[in-house]
This record gives structure tokens, C-alpha cells and sequence, in this order.
């Protein structure tokens, strides 16, 4: 696995550097070695953010972990990054069957345990009206959603904005490739 990793207002230091390595090399059996893995580790006050996706053909994987320590937010990135292996093993085998990506860039533990497929438990419909924005935000708001899908009045087309940790908004738009 190759392993790219940056500081933003932060100095990384060669223990943290030593460290990252051999966390992320449990990971090895999961990932083949051409697989590139981003790690950005920031500090904001006291609060220390450590940022990691993991890029496979068609795939990615990502963790974010906030925390006072920056060891152990390097220690829970790696088990969040695990457990969405296990959890996903038989989906990303059948993409792997699918063509979806290369197989060289994908190894699979047999020891791993797998998660059952997903269970749909309820489907809603609603009408979709366009609007703007802020008037998504609005709705999203009164409806004390942590998002909300809508028909973008400039664009027309369906959009999602969500609320993220720090407060702030986000917005999703459609590319297509």
C-alpha cells in the first residue's frame, strides 16, 4: 500500500510517520501495494483530525476520526477502515466478479467475517418541487433532517444538501462520467 501522507497546520513528525506505517500494515493483506491511500492529519486548538481514504479502482474508503491524541485517532482510522472491509467483503467480491476493478488491486482474507446483504426496511416517496438552496436548507431544518433531497430550481437536477459536524452545509450535485 502506498501511503501519502500530508499535515495541514501541522508538522508530522517521524514517530507519527513510523507509526502510520505500521498501523496501516495490518491493512497489507486487505490491499494489494499499488494501492494509494491519502492520510491528512490537521490540528485545530486542541482538537487533533486525522483524515484517511483509501483509493481502489472504482472504490473508496474513508475514515475521519477527531480526537485530543493524535496516536489514537491514527489507531481508530485504521479499526473504522477494517470493520468496512468485513462489513463489505461480499459486496466488493461480487464487484470484483463484475469486472469493477482490477483483482490484483484487491486481496481477501478467508478468516475475514462477512456481513449479511442489505435490508431495505422501509421505502418513503415524496414529491420533489423545485427550489433553491437555501429554501432545501430551510425544509431540511424544519424537518430536523441531517439531510434533505431536492430538485435544484437553477440546475434541474436532483440535489442533496446536509448539515456536517462542524455545523456548516454541504451540497451534493450529480456528475456524470
Amino acid at each position: 500500500m502506498k501511503i501519502i501522507i500530508t499535515g495541514k497546520n501541522f508538522e508530522v513528525t517521524e514517530a507519527l510517520k513510523e507509526k502510520i506505517n505500521k498501523k496501516f500494515g495490518k491493512l497489507d493483506r486487505y490491499f494489494s501495494p499499488n494501492t494509494e491511500t491519502h492520510v491528512t492529519m490537521s490540528v485545530a486548538k486542541s482538537r487533533h483530525i486525522f483524515e484517511v481514504t483509501v483509493h481502489l479502482n472504482g472504490i473508496v474508503m474513508r475514515a475521519e476520526v477527531e480526537n485530543t491524541d493524535m496516536y489514537a485517532c491514527i489507531d481508530k482510522a485504521v479499526d473504522i477502515l477494517e470493520g468496512q472491509v468485513r462489513k463489505n467483503k461480499t459486496r466488493l467480491e461480487k464487484k470484483l466478479h463484475a469486472s469493477a476493478f482490477k483483482s490484483e488491486d484487491f486481496k481477501y482474507d478467508a478468516a475475514v467475517e462477512e456481513e449479511h446483504e442489505f435490508k431495505v426496511l422501509r421505502t418513503k416517496r415524496f414529491a420533489v418541487k423545485p427550489m433553491t438552496i437555501e429554501e432545501a436548507i430551510l425544509q431540511m431544518n424544519l424537518l430536523g433532517h441531517e439531510f434533505f433531497m431536492f430538485s435544484n430550481a437553477k440546475s434541474k437536477e436532483v440535489n442533496v444538501v446536509y448539515r456536517r459536524k462542524d455545523g456548516n452545509y454541504g451540497l451534493i450535485e450529480p456528475e456524470f462520467i
